[in-house]
């Protein structure tokens, strides 16, 4: 659905980006190309405007491979060098201040936070907030922040944004109306639509085949779950990923969701460096049986301590396998 971003909210924004004396754009943990395509497009804008800017993410150490081609990369700092004290800290595509992991502490150094999000969970823990649940991506909000502020949109702006853009809609399978009309702006800048789409979404080196042999064996089904909808998770172990970058982690998803008997999909990620400690993703669909606007796995996720879209959400917990998924299952089928 094309959102419709009320001008004060948009104005707001503008006016605490144009008179910033010095600028901190953070993006998530485990960053994606959406929160790191807004970081770097934001970044471009202020550079061009001679506003001093950096773009930091908390964790892992490192940009993952596929987004390391994005124009605007050197801006990013890594978080050490993030300063305490800033005129201006914008926090893109986070739900809330713990999805900025060991950064969150730069939020209280900050004369003013700015959020730009488009998540429905989102705490608002700015000074000023612009969140749209309906935008396609934070980098579609963006979008509308520089038509706002007069800012035109060149292709290496176009680039990042279109990043976001194609990965929170799956490639536009989940497109609405508008998502297209966003996608032909960007595309007549001049960019390589087909070239980004390919290197941030179908390249995979050939040890990601052998962790999904290994991971796909965990998958199991529970029919009765979430009153009848159906549930299919994986586990991704440590030892499942040794070798393998963490875009192919984030791919597993994408390839269980196609289960036909479950409206839910769910894979636990061990972390690479403490062992029972799980991040989790969840997505939806329309419903098995038929219900029209399929199950809210953002409301289950904020159960588990995490967030999201009605969609896809997440969460970070630690125990056995067992007890997560007995905590996930009693989540799902949680009184609404």
């Amino acid at each position: 659905m094309t959102a419709v971003t009320p001008a004060a909210d948009l104005a707001a924004a503008v006016q605490v980006l144009d008179t910033a004396r010095s600028v901190t754009v953070l993006c998530h943990v485990q960053p994606d190309a959406d929160t790191i395509g807004s970081g770097l497009a934001l970044a471009q804008v202020l550079a061009r405007r001679g506003t001093p800017v950096q773009v930091s993410f908390a964790a892992p150490a490192e940009l993952p491979v596929s987004m390391r081609s994005m124009p605007g990369v050197t801006h990013l700092v890594p978080p050490e060098r993030v300063p305490r004290q800033v005129d201006v800290l914008v926090a893109v595509d986070c739900g809330s201040a713990g999805r900025l992991g060991a950064l969150a502490d730069r939020i209280t150094g900050a004369e003013t936070t700015l959020v730009l999000d488009h998540h429905r969970s989102n705490t608002r823990f700015g000074t000023v907030n612009v969140i749209d649940p309906d935008a396609e991506s934070t980098t579609a909000l963006l979008m509308r922040v520089f038509d706002a502020w007069g800012e035109p949109i060149d292709r290496d702006i176009a680039h990042c944004l279109f990043a976001g853009l194609v990965t929170d809609t799956g490639s536009f399978k989940w497109a609405g109306p508008g998502t297209h009309r966003l996608a032909e702006r960007l595309l007549a800048t001049g960019i390589d639509g087909t070239g980004i789409t390919r290197t941030l979404m179908d390249t995979h080196p050939f040890a990601w085949l052998g962790m999904l042999s290994r991971v796909l064996g965990s998958a199991r089904i529970e029919h009765a779950a979430a009153y009848g909808t159906g549930l299919v998770y994986v586990f991704v172990r440590r030892d499942d990923i040794d070798g393998v970058r963490s875009e192919e982690v984030e791919s597993v998803i994408d390839v269980i969701r196609t289960t036909a008997e479950a409206a839910i999909a769910v894979v636990f990620k061990e972390s690479r460096t403490t062992p029972e400690l799980w991040t989790v993703s969840l997505r939806s669909r329309d419903s098995a049986i038929g219900a029209d606007d399929g199950v809210d796995v953002a409301r289950v996720a904020t159960i588990l301590g995490g967030g999201g879209h009605r969609y896809a959400a997440g969460y970070t917990t630690s125990g056995s396998q067992g007890q997560l998924v007995a905590a996930l299952l009693a989540a799902l089928d949680a009184p609404q």
